[in-house]
């Protein structure tokens, strides 16, 4: 797929290996970037809102418009770099989550502008 196909704020279909098991499963993840070289995404993980919860967090608005079947949770701590050939675009993130996950990531990553 190429990096039009997931423009920032697109939820995505990628595999994650697990490390105990020849297995990969395949999960949601939002873009938040692409490397100049339309090779590699930015993508932050995205669980169900069942499971424990951490500080930072966004709860999406709207996740049946957001193109997952059940309650999510996007995961502004648990960032990664993918291989574009690897990301099926599922979605957008709601306009009025975007803002919230943006001043997370900021505040992660550059601490000194927030």
């Amino acid at each position: 797929m190429a990096t039009s196909d997931s423009p920032p704020w697109s939820i995505v279909r990628v595999p994650f290996p697990y490390t105990d098991r020849p297995v990969r499963q395949y999960r949601p993840a939002l873009v938040i970037a692409a490397t100049g070289a339309d090779a590699l995404l930015w993508v932050l993980m995205i669980t169900s809102a069942e499971n424990r919860g951490w500080p930072e967090d966004v709860l999406i608005s709207d996740h049946k418009r957001a193109g997952l079947p059940v309650r999510s949770l996007v995961r502004c701590a648990k960032i990664a770099t993918i291989d574009v050939q690897n990301a099926e675009r599922i979605g957008m993130l709601p306009n009025a989550d975007r803002k919230k996950v943006a001043r997370i990531v900021q505040r992660i990553l550059m601490p000194q502008l927030a």
